[in-house]
């Protein structure tokens, strides 16, 4: 490592790295300077000028965020020159920018706002007419307001770069300069909003929160993103329980300030209008609504009833319900009701995987390898649209680190742009065009690899071979669809040795109970066991809820507490924001259950005892309590491995794209309403 470079900040003796710009060695050192355009991990713009200092023997101020640091540099970030400047700097800002501040959606945390109160002055000396033009709407989703934008690119550069999509520009120049979707009128991107949340003024709005509340009457829950399996932290606005926007601006989590369509704006499913809020019990062709007391009076008598005749159960988990209520509803079927057949829909082979390493320590990624790694190589998977996070961790790693991307895939994808080679390969021929690659990637420093559900059973076992012949340090990251896949298999929501899988509970016909807990087998399927007692949980009249005899309204993953398990194996606490009136956690309906049927299973059905429980039995989850915690992630490592009876079960992603997330993805309005809304895969 290079000698640190010492130079004196505002009279502070401080060191940096070579190369390190004034602005960032200040913001190390506790030494804040104000800028509008420079935003850490985006190319430098330059354009505000509000981050001018002081350095000695310069012949005039310097702009902090493209200056260097250099050997014995003397700079002053606060001297009677730099406030002149910065006042000016915002008074030039302030000459066409409306003072619309108690009526626009940023004030309270706009940072023109809290800058002109800091060094602006108290009146302008422009007496001109404001140049004006009319407010426009790009997308269901992004509102621009030219007037108070004032020109930080900020919002190019992060669609450009941050998410690959380039679909914002500048047109005209001067006091009539704007900036401008680059397809007409509207934007056709990832309606991801980070152009929204990026912006440091009012000038572009969220279609969700425009004109609702204030930042100060509302509360802030941060949790985890109910959605896709990529365990993005978003932070929820609530007021009065219900959830009015989510953003991550403060940069917890692993995806930092990174949100997709779904994290961002996808929460309104909770609120739906044909949400679940009252128990249903089928009376003929039709349902009536009934009490908890009565569903579950009649839930318990019936699987006691068959359990004391020894009938048969088939039980079909979630992998959008928490570790806690799988590893409560695999205790519950196993030992209470003694069922072998119980299983969740699976949609990427993570236990071929644990197979074929064979317990090997240190070889699953997190999502912060992704960023590091030397090179990575994806298979079977459009990156960008179904793991968001994931391509968005590599496109920058691809800009700060120069990293080689290697694809195998069916069709374009957006990585293609900026991989190192890519390579087309239809399902099933993956691992022969991996064969092209080998002299390339026997040369990189180190590998991380990411495999879709086209790379299953023997042929994950290949893969690790293939990698293994390479020579280098590799990694793998087994994909997976939903925000709890990973832990449902972790749990052991799987079947007992003779047990019937997914697809067997769906198709057997002797079955006298199905118990369906936040899953849908039946959307596309019809049930073998016509004559079966059938209870459903979930948050909404599915077409599995359709064909039951109880339903149950269950909690979203924003309405309880609990853990959930990333694709990378990372663990995370959900925290309760929203309320709906009528719904249960599904962990309480289970406890519930299994108290009126007089079980003891020897747990209470509270989410932090049950976690308690889960550290302790289940192989790699003896997690520090304070990382979680404190909202922090702790990675389990590898679970227990299945027997080759329990990872035969059928395996299968459900395609689901930026816009679309399962039987979420249908009660959410603003996911329909834009209109890339289904889209497609391998469209590049």
């Amino acid at each position: 490592m290079a000698d640190l470079v010492t130079l004196t900040i505002d009279g502070r003796t401080v060191k940096a790295a070579p190369g390190t710009l004034v602005i960032d060695a200040a913001k190390q050192n506790g030494i804040e300077i104000p800028s509008f355009c420079y935003y850490e991990g985006l190319s430098l713009q330059a354009a505000c000028r509000m981050c001018l200092v002081e350095i000695e023997k310069a012949p005039k101020l310097m702009v902090g965020c493209t200056t260097p640091v250099a050997e014995g540099m003397v700079v002053r970030t606060d001297s009677p020159a730099v406030r002149t400047a910065r006042k000016m700097t915002l008074e030039f800002l302030l000459t066409n920018h409306p003072l619309d501040c108690p009526v626009c959606d940023k004030g309270g945390e706009c940072e023109l706002q809290d800058m002109v109160f800091r060094y602006g002055a108290g009146e302008s000396r422009f007496a001109e007419m404001k140049h004006h033009v009319d407010e426009k709407q790009w997308s269901p989703v992004v509102f621009y307001d030219g007037p108070r934008c004032i020109l930080c690119y900020r919002c190019v550069r992060v669609c450009n770069e941050g998410m690959g999509v380039g679909a914002l520009g500048i047109t005209n120049r001067g006091v009539t300069a704007e900036i401008a979707p680059n397809k007409g009128d509207h934007l056709e991107c990832d309606e991801c909003g980070a152009c929204i949340d990026i912006c440091p003024v009012g000038a572009l709005t969220s279609g969700t929160y425009r004109y609702k509340t204030r930042p100060w009457e509302m509360e802030y829950d941060a949790t985890i993103c109910g959605h896709c399996s990529n365990g993005c932290k978003t932070t929820l606005g609530v007021r009065n329980g219900q959830i009015i926007r989510a953003n991550n601006r403060d940069k917890s989590g692993v995806n930092g300030e990174f949100l997709c369509i779904k994290g961002r704006y996808g929460f309104d499913f909770v609120h739906s209008e044909e949400r679940l809020q009252s128990p249903l019990k089928r009376v003929g062709d039709k349902f009536e609504e009934i009490s908890w007391a009565e569903a579950l009076a009649t839930v318990a008598g019936k699987f006691k009833a068959i359990k004391e005749r020894g009938g048969k159960f088939g039980v079909i988990g979630s992998n959008q319900t928490t570790n806690e209520e799988n590893f409560y509803l695999r205790k519950f079927v196993r030992e209470g009701l003694g069922a072998p057949n119980i299983d969740h829909r699976r949609t990427g082979d993570v236990g071929a995987l644990l197979q074929a390493l064979g317990g090997k320590q240190g070889a699953l990624a997190t999502v912060g390898d992704l960023y590091l790694t030397k090179a990575a190589l994806v298979i079977g998977s459009d990156l960008s649209q179904q793991h968001p996070l994931l391509a968005y961790q590599l496109r920058a790693n691809k800009r700060h680190h120069n990293a080689h991307l290697y694809v195998v895939a069916p069709g374009a994808v957006r990585e293609d742009q900026y991989a190192f080679k890519s390579v087309r390969a239809a399902a099933g021929g993956e691992l022969a065009a991996l064969e092209g690659l080998r002299d390339s990637l026997k040369a990189e420093a180190d590998l991380t690899i990411l495999f879709g559900d086209s790379l299953q059973g023997e042929a994950v076992g290949k893969l690790v071979a293939f990698a293994d012949s390479l020579g280098i340090p590799v990694k793998y990251v087994p994909l997976v669809d939903y925000s709890n896949s990973r832990g449902a298999f972790d749990m052991g929501v799987g079947p007992a040795e003779g047990g019937l899988d997914y697809n067997g509970i769906v198709s057997a016909t002797d079955l006298d109970a199905v118990w369906v807990v936040g899953e849908n087998p039946l959307k596309d399927k019809a049930l073998g066991s016509t004559g079966a007692f059938v209870v459903v949980q979930d948050l909404f009249l599915t077409e599995t809820a359709k064909r039951a005899d109880i339903v149950l309204p269950s909690a979203s993953a924003y309405e309880k507490n609990g853990t959930v398990t990333s694709v990378t194996g990372e663990v995370q606490k959900l925290k309760s924001g929203a309320k709906v009136m009528g719904a249960k956690p599904d962990l309480e309906i289970i406890g519930l259950i299994g108290k009126e049927m007089g079980l003891n299973l020897g747990l209470i059905w509270k989410s932090d005892k049950v976690f308690e429980e889960i550290r302790k039995t289940v192989k790699g989850y003896d997690l520090p309590l304070p990382i979680l915690t404190t909202g922090g992630a702790a990675q389990a490592s590898a679970a227990e491995v299945m027997s080759s009876e329990q990872r035969a079960a059928s395996i299968q992603s459900s395609r689901d794209t930026l816009f679309t997330s399962g039987t979420l993805g249908r009660y959410s309005k603003m996911l329909q309403s834009v209109m890339e809304s289904p889209g497609g895969l391998y469209r590049g």
